[in-house]
């Protein structure tokens, strides 16, 4: 996954993975099994602890991202970066959100048109929204 530019660890962007999703028109797992969002989630971590610190983002668990039409729903948000959602994903995406998020980190407002994401990838942006506002300091502070 990586070509040579490495993202500082305490840099890299978080990919937040809804673990109570299901993909979309999917019945609710069976009992006993994991959710789709579960299993999405284990298998971009998975994926991600097998590159150590090479990994392009930290991969986090959440719960409900109120996108469930959509189906496995994530979300990826950096330190002065636009954030985003991105739905109707299923397990088999697992790679591609992390190739996904290696353009992520190296693209410097966090914007990757969708010829720069996987063909997979291309339409399954929900929404963004702006980095927090930081206020300039005062010159005298």
């Amino acid at each position: 996954m990586s070509d040579g530019v490495a993202v500082p660890h305490n840099n890299r962007p978080h990919l937040y993975v809804c673990v109570s999703c299901r993909c979309r028109g999917a019945e609710p797992a069976p009992e006993g099994e994991p959710a789709d969002g579960r299993r999405l989630y284990e298998t971009v971590k998975a994926l991600a602890d097998r590159l150590g610190e090479d990994a392009p983002a930290q991969i986090l668990p959440t719960l409900c991202f109120a996108n469930c039409e959509r189906g496995c729903s994530v979300g990826i948000a950096a330190t002065g970066k636009w954030s985003y959602v991105m739905g109707e994903l299923t397990p088999e995406h697992a790679a591609d959100l992390l190739i996904y998020a290696t353009a992520y980190a190296k693209a410097k407002t966090g914007v990757v048109l969708p010829s720069g994401r996987p063909a997979s990838l291309q339409t399954s942006v929900i929404a963004r929204f702006p980095a927090p506002f930081e206020p300039a300091k005062d010159a005298a502070e």
